[in-house]
């Protein structure tokens, strides 16, 4: 029939708004009672202008737009909106979507995409006109086109197949000024831009964009900044440590902005901080039937994959993972042919034959390791093969080992073999690059390291203390590109590079001098989006990459630190823990190897003291610092955590701190005492302390001077807190009474005091506080003594103090501090240097850390059995006397104690053969119980090991 062989398709000339000032004017056909347009269109901006037009001979006209990714028309007259409907959602996805707009008498339609469910419609109470010109995109910026002042700005993305009355506009006429009108129009392409492909956002970071720029969405990934490359997260538990955290879960990111993501550890912050990762089979698991061609197999599967393990092990000082394997006719190694019965796998995949305690390649045991096995002929317990319980257990420690994966056991298969184990979790300790550090003693010295070169990303984290006013961190230079980070003056950073777009620069000042000798933080970042840089908790500056520029760091030299390979003024000071990308570069062993640059840097303790609370001090050590909590009523990292040191007063208990100076002197001369205090005088102190009682009226704390000035506090009769300050011993006390309720109520009561000079302010209970001012005097002079309890002493008190002091206090006191002194805490952990007298019945307990409904039974069930026993009266603890009373009484107590010992062992092994007798008879009814019965027949087996032993006494 009547075949052509072609296919004439409409031709299709797209429009490229580039601009918001661009716009697109057509003519359209005047006064007609219908308005019909149609167009489709793609962006990627929410918001945007797309058709605008004045009615014909009125005041009105109509606005569609984008708001949202969402297609509106507003329509109005005189500033009051008529009508406003909306269709369709998500369109700024960046494909094509199709829009026609219907205005019929008093009846407006939208219809997106040709789709009913994504229509509106609405009844207008307004009879349309068509006007004489559409606007598409936007409109001109000369002239006051009213229907185009629009809060939205004008569209960016392209248009197609745009028409107006059911006539299709030739869109090659208007580019050929056939008709219409335009500005800042690209015609016949469509010059939209992916810039979320590729991908710049890291870490999982997902992209949106607009027509000029992506936005990198970072939320739940772990990671902050422009491109999601940042961790928001420390690299190890050291590193929460010195920002003053305890002990508790954290995520950690081990390579920092590196591709491994961050995971969840418990660290245990002590003295040496502790990063504890668990696995999934912790309990004590018992093995039986098994052999080489039936072996039984275990997977270990931890809380992070093996690359963050290994990132994680890597960074750590010292890593271990504790491996108890008991056994009984099970051996861990056939001696005929010296093949192993049971091994394990490390990370690598490699299977070990040593175990827990002993050196990597040698099929030994820590008993073959010490020389201590119950078999000499044998390097593990296990391979004596008895036909009992025993066990080899230890700790396993060679880092590139760790973690273990898998265990293997082949030897529990004849008749009463069997085995059990037990995998701790992985501990590691420290964080070699935290501390890593090099100090730069010459402005010429520098160290040098690999360079950055192709990066998207670079950042570099670092800090530093100096006393020089200027300086440069480090440098690397290009033909054309470089990156540099300077001190500027005292009080600037400055971070500079160019990466093609030519030099820009970032700044950061601080108001206080960045050349004080302590430490400062320093992070600076460029990538595609932006180069920003922060400077300890100051804001962070930025600032923005050019939309289309250079994104490529192009470096050929190396990394200067501390220097310039220009030989400008270089680094004065220490520089620390620094990274690049989320590697850590080793300061230390380069400058071992570098004239005018020395490893590590001394005085952490100028920058971090102030984490050493509650009279804790800060002592320096090579890696760091550490808090000695000696003198202060409390204990943990930074002497502001664990156990409340505290003490059960009873009927005439003393305990009395002689101030170290007076105490030091006075046994080494005999001069007038007063003369050792010329200065030691104080204008304020720090009085922190918790008590419980019932007892009134009660001497709670008495402080003495030399020159008769004392300060006392006591709960008066009716349970009210005074206190009473007397500086100048011609005038009577000041005194101060807090009556807010009974204090001697049996509950545990927090008292802090803080004077300085005249102005005196007091907290009870962390919420009732008051402040007050003296009046006879400012100056506490010649302190001699500090007293808890009873005062013992002749002293020139008054009537109200002589009467709290009748009998003392009978009750709890708890963390005493009196500046840096903790005087309870010295009195119970005293060494030979500490100057404490006690006299009296003192017993150390828990009663401040007990709830008030404890605190009767805590009062009335103290015996001196469950502590060490009174202390001797009247003696400095140093220097305490016992008696040949009390060695007789110990011996007696020992004979005494030897004879229970007797008793209780003959009556356990009695019991155990019962429990023994019935475990028996239940044979494996109990699986579920296998830890428990393996503990029980190992206890069960010891009694009667120890039953088989001859003792003499």
């Amino acid at each position: 029939g009547n075949v052509s062989f072609s296919c004439l398709e409409p031709q299709v000339v797209p429009v490229t708004f580039l601009s918001s000032s661009s716009y697109l004017a057509l003519p359209g056909t005047s006064g007609q009672d219908e308005v019909f347009v149609s167009f489709q269109f793609r962006t990627w901006n929410k918001e945007g202008l797309l058709l605008s037009s004045k009615l014909h001979h009125s005041s009105a006209g109509f606005l569609l737009y984008l708001s949202d990714g969402r297609v509106k028309i507003n329509l109005h007259k005189t500033g009051r909106v008529l009508s406003d409907i909306a269709a369709g959602a998500g369109l700024n996805n960046g494909q094509w979507h199709s829009v026609s707009l219907s205005v019929k008498r008093n009846r407006i339609s939208l219809r997106v995409d040709n789709d009913a469910t994504s229509s509106a419609h609405a009844s207008i109470p307004l009879q349309i006109y068509s006007g004489d010109v559409f606007y598409f995109g936007g409109c001109p910026s000369s002239g006051n086109i009213s229907e185009c002042n629009t809060s939205f700005g004008g569209f960016q993305g392209c248009m197609r197949l745009i028409s107006i009355g059911n006539k299709p506009v030739d869109m090659i006429s208007v580019q050929q000024n056939g008709f219409g009108n335009f500005s800042d129009l690209q015609i016949d392409l469509c010059g939209i831009t992916d810039r979320c492909l590729p991908n710049y956002c890291e870490h999982g970071g997902e992209c949106s964009q607009s027509w000029n720029s992506f936005h990198c969405n970072c939320a739940n990934t772990g990671y902050k900044g422009a491109t999601c490359h940042y961790p928001i997260y420390e690299q190890s538990c050291e590193a929460y440590k010195h920002r003053g955290n305890t002990s508790g879960f954290y995520n950690i990111d081990s390579d920092g902005s590196g591709p491994l993501g961050p995971f969840l550890v418990y660290c245990n912050m002590t003295d040496a901080t502790w990063t504890i990762i668990q696995h999934n089979s912790t309990n004590l698991t018992r093995v039986k039937s098994a052999n080489r061609e039936n072996p039984h197999t275990v997977f270990f599967k931890y809380s992070a994959s093996l690359d963050q393990l290994q990132a994680t092990i890597n960074l750590a000082d010292h890593c271990e993972q504790e491996l108890a394997y008991y056994c009984k006719k099970s051996r861990l190694l056939d001696k005929s042919d010296g093949m192993p019965l049971s091994w394990w796998i490390g990370r690598t995949n490699e299977t070990h034959t040593y175990w827990g305690g002993s050196l990597p390649a040698v099929q030994k045991c820590a008993c073959g390791q010490e020389g201590s096995c119950i078999d000499s002929q044998h390097y593990c317990n296990c391979d004596a093969d008895r036909d009992e319980w025993t066990n080899d257990t230890g700790f396993l420690s060679y880092k590139d080992h760790l973690p273990v994966t898998e265990i293997v056991i082949t030897d529990t298969d004849r008749p009463n073999s069997e085995a059990a184990y037990r995998l701790g979790p992985l501990l590691c300790r420290g964080d070699r690059t935290f501390w890593n550090s090099a100090s730069f003693n010459t402005e010429t010295s520098y160290l040098h390291f690999p360079t950055f070169h192709g990066e998207l990303s670079a950042d570099v984290s670092f800090f530093f203390k100096t006393t020089a006013s200027s300086g440069v961190f480090l440098e690397n230079l290009g033909i054309q590109d470089f990156i540099r980070i300077e001190l500027h003056s005292p009080h600037e950073v400055v971070f500079s590079f160019d990466v093609g777009n030519g030099p820009t620069e970032v700044t950061v000042q601080s108001h206080s001098s960045l050349n004080d000798n302590q430490w400062h933080y320093v992070k600076a970042e460029r990538n595609v989006k932006e180069a920003s840089l922060q400077i300890d908790q100051l804001p962070q500056r930025s600032h923005s990459a050019p939309p289309d520029g250079h994104i490529r760091l192009q470096l050929n030299s190396q990394l200067f630190v501390g220097g310039t390979a220009s030989r400008q003024k270089g680094f004065l000071g220490c520089i620390r823990s620094l990274q690049l990308n989320g590697m850590a570069l080793d300061l230390e062993e380069r400058a071992k190897i570098t004239p005018g640059v020395e490893p590590g840097c001394p005085g952490h303790c100028s920058s971090y003291g102030n984490l050493c609370h509650n009279g804790g001090k800060c002592r320096e050590k090579y890696s760091g610092f550490s808090c000695d909590c000696t003198l202060s009523a409390y204990a943990g990292p930074f002497c502001k955590k664990g156990k409340h040191v505290s003490a059960y007063f009873w009927t005439g208990t003393s305990v009395t701190y002689n101030f170290q100076e007076y105490y030091t002197l006075a046994k080494n001369s005999s001069s007038h005492a007063s003369s050792f205090y010329a200065d030691m005088t104080l204008t304020k102190e720090a009085i922190m302390f918790a008590f419980r009682t019932t007892r009134t009226p009660s001497l709670l704390l008495y402080v003495s001077s030399f020159y008769k000035e004392y300060l006392s506090v006591i709960l008066t009769r009716n349970g009210d807190l005074q206190i009473r300050y007397k500086l100048d011993s011609h005038q009577d006390p000041d005194v101060f009474s807090i009556s807010f309720k009974n204090m001697a109520d049996g509950q545990l009561q927090h008292v802090k005091i803080n004077r300085e000079e005249e102005m005196l302010s007091v907290e009870v209970n962390q919420n009732e506080r008051m402040k007050f001012i003296l009046s006879s005097g400012t100056e506490f002079n010649a302190i001699k003594s500090l007293t808890l309890g009873k005062i013992l002493e002749n002293s020139d008190v008054d009537e109200e103090t002589m009467k709290a002091n009748s009998q003392g206090f009978i009750g709890c006191l708890s963390s005493v501090q009196f500046n840096h002194i903790a005087p309870l805490k010295a009195a119970l952990h005293h060494s030979s240097s500490d100057p404490v007298i006690v006299k009296g019945r003192f017993t150390e307990s828990n009663c401040g850390t007990l709830t008030g409904a404890d605190s009767t039974s805590s009062e009335t069930t103290h015996s001196f059995a469950d502590h060490s026993g009174p202390i001797d009266e009247g003696k400095p603890l140093a220097n305490a006397i016992r008696s040949d009373s009390a060695i007789i009484g110990g011996v007696i107590a020992v004979v005494i104690f030897i004879l229970l010992c007797i008793t209780a062992i003959a009556i356990r092994i009695y019991k155990k053969k019962g429990i023994y007798s019935k475990n028996e008879a239940k044979g494996s009814e109990n699986e579920d119980s296998a830890e428990s019965a393996l503990k029980s027949e190992l206890s069960m087996q010891n009694t009667a090991n120890e039953n088989q032993k001859e003792y003499f006494f």
